[in-house]
């Protein structure tokens, strides 16, 4: 019978990636704690969340996020083009999560060992905001194989940092 780990006796080894979360508009509390847990789990660098009125620390953000929001460093900011801006100018790539007539599949964007990776994501209704789209050096989608053609942005930046780590880790 296999014996089930647990945080303490996990065989996980801890690692950072230079990655940088972007939440264009991202406001709902469960998201905001799940993109915590998520980024906590894929060592992301840091996280900022970026467009006015958006309370990052609530009651349903603390239940979701199981204190990673106490792990990974994180922003708030009203405006999000001079926060891609500073990364773009610290060589990072900026990637939006995002389908559009120009995107490719995040399986076939290639990351190389040592890229900095900073990854827009965007607001549960609409996606990242046009003047965003603008400023992404490449657009990168998920392939779905059903009748909806979008998916929870928590779930889909969980799919995106998964391939994203692995390319990075090779």
């Amino acid at each position: 019978m296999a014996e089930q780990l647990h945080h303490d006796n996990s065989v996980f080894v801890k690692k950072q990636f230079p990655i940088t979360l972007i939440c264009d508009h991202v406001s709902s509390p469960a998201n905001i704690g799940s993109i915590f847990r998520i980024a906590d789990s894929f060592g992301v660098e840091k996280i900022y969340f970026c467009g006015e009125d958006i309370t990052v620390v609530s009651k349903r953000m603390l239940r979701t996020a199981r204190s990673t929001h106490e792990i990974i460093p994180y922003q708030q900011e009203e405006q999000v083009l001079p926060i891609i801006n500073t990364l773009q100018s610290q060589g990072y790539k900026i990637l939006g999560l995002e389908i559009t007539k120009n995107s490719i599949p995040v399986s076939e964007h290639l990351c190389a060992y040592g890229d900095k990776i900073a990854l827009v994501i965007g607001e549960e209704k609409s996606g990242i905001s046009e003047d965003v789209l603008t400023k992404v050096s490449k657009n990168i989608h998920i392939n779905m194989y059903g009748n909806n053609s979008s998916m929870n942005v928590a779930t889909a930046t969980a799919i995106s940092l998964y391939e994203i780590t692995k390319q990075l880790s090779k």
